[in-house]
């Protein structure tokens, strides 16, 4: 596949799991490939003077209870809003590069998100997140091991540093060559982009 969507995302942000859902269908419909590309948000935010949008009250409220709710449905998607948010997603986030190295990210990527926002756990729970990584198939003790490594360590911060020099701001945040797509409410212009490469 020659057409690529760059996909800098967090477990922990609900837009970027509305994104992941139809981002798998787009890489099928313009035969794209989808480059997972891990970051810290809570670092990406600190980097940026940025802030969650339930830290603005009205804002998350709005998105609670008209936003959300509307791309669910216009997406046809489960979702629950997770009881526990906010998550912290620092030891899922380390996961997603010790599960690069296994060559198990998009599965472990796909049950993180709907572990979090389908079933609505508390994937910083050490326990939950191995239940969660073993349904996938995926050796839980291993990679939870791996999480530890300094340089799996180094890859997340490194990744999240790479993130805000290529101008994110926040999550999810897609990019089609150097064009930047921020916000899943953005798809279309994304699409867009993969239509005329």
């Amino acid at each position: 596949m020659s057409k690529k969507v760059e996909f800098f995302f967090d477990i922990g942000s609900p837009t970027a799991y509305l994104a992941h859902t139809q981002l798998t269908k787009l890489s099928e419909q313009y035969r794209a490939e989808i480059v997972y590309e891990p970051m810290l948000l809570g670092g990406v935010f600190k980097a940026t003077n940025n802030a969650a949008p339930g830290l603005v009250p009205a804002k998350g409220k709005y998105m609670l209870l008209q936003d959300l709710p509307r791309f669910v449905k216009k997406y046809n998607v489960p979702f629950k809003m997770n009881p526990h948010f906010p998550v912290n997603t620092l030891l899922a986030m380390r996961g997603c590069f010790a599960a690069r190295e296994l060559g198990v990210l998009e599965k472990y990527v796909t049950v993180l998100f709907d572990a979090m926002w389908v079933e609505g756990l508390d994937v910083s729970d050490e326990e939950v997140f191995k239940r969660v990584v073993n349904k996938a198939g995926i050796d839980a003790d291993n990679l939870h091991a791996m999480t530890s490594a300094t340089h799996i360590k180094e890859l997340l911060k490194e990744n999240t540093t790479k993130a805000v020099a290529k101008g994110c701001f926040g999550a999810p945040t897609m990019f089609v060559g150097n064009h930047m797509f921020f916000g899943q409410d953005r798809l279309d212009f994304l699409k867009d982009a993969l239509a005329e490469q």
